[in-house]
């Protein structure tokens, strides 16, 4: 049976990973042009550090744990956890560094652009 993650006023929420104000509000305003309920969260094989991290629009599969993160509904193959636990998620606007960036505990290496780590 699947983890869900709920957040409640009485309890305090279970979150894998975390976004900040800016990331939340740029997963949003691509949410609604994505036409696809969830943003996953995840790795995959690659990249120069062994390890690449997955951010993008898809549907939820039976390997999937739910969680919400401030009204973005959200999927992870429970199987990432391991890798992502802990994880903060940035959004930079700026002209010299516009992009998502990723702050993992869980890394014992990062490539120079950050987004590839080894474990």
């Amino acid at each position: 049976m699947p983890i869900m993650y709920l957040c409640s006023m009485d309890i305090q929420a279970n979150i894998p990973v975390q976004m900040t104000a800016s990331a939340i509000a740029e997963v949003k305003r691509l949410l609604s042009e994505a036409g696809k309920p969830f943003l996953r969260v995840g790795v995959k094989g690659g990249g120069c550090s062994g390890m690449t991290y997955v951010l993008e629009f898809d549907e939820k599969t039976e390997q999937d744990d739910q969680f919400d993160m401030e009204g973005v509904p959200c999927i992870m193959d429970r199987s990432h956890a391991i890798y992502l636990l802990g994880m903060k998620i940035d959004w930079s606007g700026g002209l010299n560094a516009r992009g998502f960036t990723f702050t993992n505990p869980n890394a014992s290496s990062t490539c120079g652009c950050g987004t590839s780590f080894a474990v």
